[in-house]
This record gives C-alpha cells, sequence and structure tokens, in this order.
C-alpha cells in the first residue's frame, strides 16, 4: 500500500499541489484524471521520489519512503514517466535494465532477471523485438518497450504517466486490460490518463483532480454519479450500458449546437 499524505508540491511560486492525501491499494487500478496543468503528472514525480514534496509525506506499507535507500525504493515502486530519451540500445537489452534494483556490482543477469525480462515484453506485446533497436521502432512500439522495462522492474507499486502516448485505440484497449492484470497479480497500479472513457472503464478508482486538489475519489459508477466529472470539466456525461453488460460513457460539451 503506497499512502501520499497531506502533500504540497510546486516548481516555486505557487505550489501544483495542495494538501493532497491519496492511497494507491493493492490489487486495483488508480486512475488520475483531470485538466490539463491540474497536478496529475506532479503527482506521480512526488510519488517516485523524483520530485521532494513541500510538505507531507509518502508511506509504503507504513514505511517512510524517504527512509529506504534508492536500490530499495526501486524494488518497490516502478515509473513508467511521461517522457523519455530515446537510447541507441536494442529494445531486450533496455527491458533488462527494469532489473538494475536487483543486481550487484557488476551487473550480471542472472535467469530469473532474464525470464522476467520475457514475461514483460510478453504482457507488454514485444515479444520478437529484443534485437531491434529501440531508436528503429515506431512511437507505440517504443511505447511498449518502455512499459516492459518498467513491467520487469516486478514491483508491488506501478506508476503510469499517460502509458496510452502514441498506442491506437486497439492497443489502448489492451493496456487496459493489461492494467487489470497486473492488479489481479496484486499490484497497485496507478495510471494518468486523459481519454475519460478509458479511464472510467479500466479503473477500480478514480481520483479526479482540479487546480492541484482532489476534487473526486471513488469507483467509475461513484464518480459518475458525482457530478465531478461536468464540474471540473465542463461537459455532459451519459451513461450507456451495453448488450453484454458493458459500460461506456459519452461527453458531449455544455450547450454545444445541435
Amino acid at each position: 500500500m503506497m499512502e501520499l499524505s497531506h502533500i504540497t508540491a510546486g516548481y516555486g511560486g505557487e505550489p501544483v499541489l495542495q494538501d493532497v492525501s491519496l492511497s494507491f491499494p493493492p490489487g486495483q487500478v488508480t486512475v488520475l484524471a483531470g485538466p490539463n496543468g491540474c497536478g496529475k503528472s506532479t503527482l506521480l514525480r512526488v510519488a517516485a521520489r523524483l520530485m521532494e514534496p513541500a510538505e507531507g509525506e509518502i508511506r509504503l506499507d507504513g514505511e517512510d519512503a524517504g527512509d529506504l535507500s534508492p536500490k530499495e525504493f526501486a524494488r518497490r515502486v516502478a515509473l513508467l514517466p511521461q517522457s523519455r530519451a530515446t537510447p541507441e540500445i536494442a529494445a531486450g537489452a533496455l527491458v533488462l535494465h527494469g532489473r538494475f534494483p536487483y543486481l550487484g556490482y557488476p551487473r550480471r543477469y542472472s535467469t530469473q532477471d532474464r525470464r522476467a525480462a520475457r514475461r514483460a515484453m510478453e504482457l507488454a506485446g514485444v515479444s520478437g523485438l529484443e534485437r531491434a533497436p529501440v531508436s528503429r521502432l515506431s512511437g507505440g512500439q517504443r511505447q511498449k518497450v518502455y512499459l516492459a522495462m518498467a513491467i520487469a522492474q516486478e514491483t508491488p507499486v506501478l506508476l503510469l504517466d499517460e502509458p496510452t502516448t502514441f498506442l491506437d485505440i486497439g492497443h489502448q484497449l489492451e493496456l487496459a486490460s493489461l492494467a487489470r492484470t497486473l492488479a489481479r497479480e496484486g499490484r497497485a497500479v496507478v495510471m494518468v490518463l486523459h481519454d475519460l472513457n478509458l479511464a472510467l472503464t479500466c479503473a477500480h478508482r478514480t481520483a479526479v483532480l482540479r487546480n492541484g486538489r482532489v476534487a473526486g475519489l471513488g469507483t467509475p459508477e461513484e464518480i459518475f454519479q458525482s457530478g465531478v466529472l461536468e464540474e471540473v470539466f465542463g461537459v455532459s456525461v451519459h451513461q450507456v450500458r451495453l448488450g453484454d453488460g458493458a459500460v461506456q460513457y459519452l461527453f458531449t460539451r455544455r450547450n454545444a449546437d445541435g
């Protein structure tokens, strides 16, 4: 369990996050949603210890995350950041970088490390690209290779910042299904998503942020019923139940003509 308590953080001047408290339970997908600039990515950076909060604390299973060594923290929390460099390296070698927290010096990969990397590539849908240079992959393929690297880290907490970037609709749905699979394995999966329909259909819980604060938190049904999406995004939200029992959401701009 990761717990963020009363987090205030920013980059100088007015804080981007103001007194945010959230928990990310194991076995659940938590989606962070909200308008651009509301603090979603900043929240993940704080949770990943890439940014020191001005106030508040982060706890992992009751322990102060600040007391953990970088290697120990990396064995418990993995981050797929929003933007990354593109190294001149084979995809399989990059995925193995996710095993660094478990290696000594010099770095020698064990059978377990290679098995974890292979499984991660299978889950992310990039098996067969082990020898392909990352720089020559398409944007979608590259995104999935980086996702595989985060999965290979085999951490209880997985933070994904806009993981559907560069992915077409089919692969976005695959990723949503994968997030649920990883949660069933007992991981706490936290995702920043801009597609509200995808967010509401794949999340166990959704946290809606506005102006650096939590405006709403609950199950997708609770978030829909609360009206917080209409308030925060200025849209009308309609719930549609399909023949197979699945639920989809339609969004229209308020007072739109026609």
